[in-house]
């Protein structure tokens, strides 16, 4: 988590899988909107380093990462329910 800490994680997190889960319309509670934010966090980081692309530190960088992960797990959530 790159220079943020555990309840900071928790707060960002929470916020990026509120604000993905109300762009991608996703009716899903507050519990899994931070679990949303945080894993998509770290997938969108994984993903992004596979490319060699590094997201700035700090809580806006892992607001972002946070916002675009959960974004794309809701998406893959979509496709697998189908």
């Amino acid at each position: 988590m790159g220079g943020v800490g555990w309840i900071a994680a928790i707060i960002i997190g929470g916020f990026a899988g509120w604000l993905a889960g109300k762009l991608m319309e996703a009716r899903y509670g507050i519990l899994l909107n931070i679990v949303l934010g945080i894993v998509g966090s770290v997938v969108a980081t994984a993903i992004l380093a596979q490319f060699h692309i590094e997201v700035a530190g700090g809580r806006l960088g892992y607001f972002v990462t946070g916002f675009l992960g959960a974004c794309l797990l809701i998406f893959v959530a979509r496709l697998v329910r189908r």
